[in-house]
C-alpha cells in the first residue's frame, strides 16, 4: 500500500509527467474528449477513465478497438491541435513554481505524452518553466503504460532507472514508471487508485534536497 506517513526517498534523477502532476489541464482535457466522444456515440464519463496519462491514439485504440490504428493516428493530430489552442483553465498544481525552482542545477526530465506544441502550451500558460530534458510524444514509439519514456528520460540524464524516481498522476503514467523499474510518487486523488510508492495531495508536500554526493533526497509529507 502507499505510504501515508512521511516519507524520504533517495535517487540520482527525478523523472516529472506534466497533465495532472505539474499543470491542471482537466479542464480542457475535459471539453476536447467529451466533444469526441459525442462525435463517436461514446459516454463521456466512460472516455474520461480512459485518456488520462495516454497519448490520444493509444486511447482511441482502446476506446474504439478494430479501427485502423493510421485513423487513430489522424485523429490524435485533429485533437493536439484542439488541446494546444484551448488553455483556458490550465494551471499550476499547487506547489508546482516552487518545486521546479528547488530542482534547478539537479537532474530532472519533463515525461509527457504531449507532443512539443502542446506541453509548450500548457506549461507557459501555467506560467511554469520547462525542464532542459524533454521527452514528449515524438520522441517515443510507444504511449504510456509502455515505459519507453521514462526509459528514454533516465538514459539522457545518464542515470540509472532503479536511481529514478518519477512523479506522476495517472494509472498509465504509474505503471509505465513501475514498468521502468523505477519508484514512483503519486500527485493527487487519481493517483492514489494505483498503487505509487507514495502519494501526495500536491506538490505542496514534497521538498527536495541536494545532498553532497549528488543525490537528491526527497522529504514526502502525507
Amino acid at each position: 500500500m502507499p505510504m501515508t506517513a512521511t516519507a524520504v526517498l533517495t535517487a540520482r534523477a527525478l523523472l516529472l509527467d506534466m497533465d495532472g502532476t505539474l499543470v491542471n489541464s482537466d479542464a480542457s482535457v475535459e471539453r476536447v474528449w467529451r466533444r469526441w466522444a459525442d462525435r463517436h456515440g461514446l459516454d463521456g464519463d466512460e472516455v474520461m477513465k480512459v485518456v488520462h496519462g495516454r497519448q490520444g491514439y493509444a486511447s482511441m485504440a482502446l476506446l474504439l478497438p478494430g479501427r485502423p490504428m493510421e485513423q487513430n493516428h489522424a485523429d490524435n493530430a485533429r485533437m493536439l491541435a484542439e488541446e494546444t489552442a484551448d488553455t483556458e483553465g490550465v494551471v499550476p498544481i499547487a506547489g508546482a513554481h516552487d518545486f521546479l525552482a528547488s530542482l534547478k542545477g539537479l537532474p530532472h526530465a519533463l515525461v509527457t505524452s504531449a507532443d512539443v506544441a502542446l506541453s509548450t502550451a500548457r506549461m507557459a500558460a501555467a506560467g511554469l518553466e520547462q525542464p532542459d530534458v524533454r521527452v514528449t510524444a515524438e520522441s517515443v514509439g510507444a504511449s504510456k503504460p509502455d515505459p519507453e519514456g521514462f526509459l528514454k528520460g533516465a538514459a539522457e540524464l545518464g542515470v540509472e532507472p532503479a536511481d529514478c524516481v518519477v512523479f506522476e498522476d495517472s494509472g498509465a503514467g504509474i505503471a509505465a514508471g513501475r514498468a521502468a523499474g523505477m519508484r514512483v510518487v503519486g500527485i493527487g486523488p487519481r493517483a492514489g487508485f494505483h498503487r505509487p510508492d507514495v502519494v501526495v495531495r500536491d506538490l505542496t508536500r514534497v521538498r527536495v534536497e541536494a545532498v553532497d554526493d549528488g543525490t537528491i533526497r526527497l522529504h514526502i509529507a502525507e
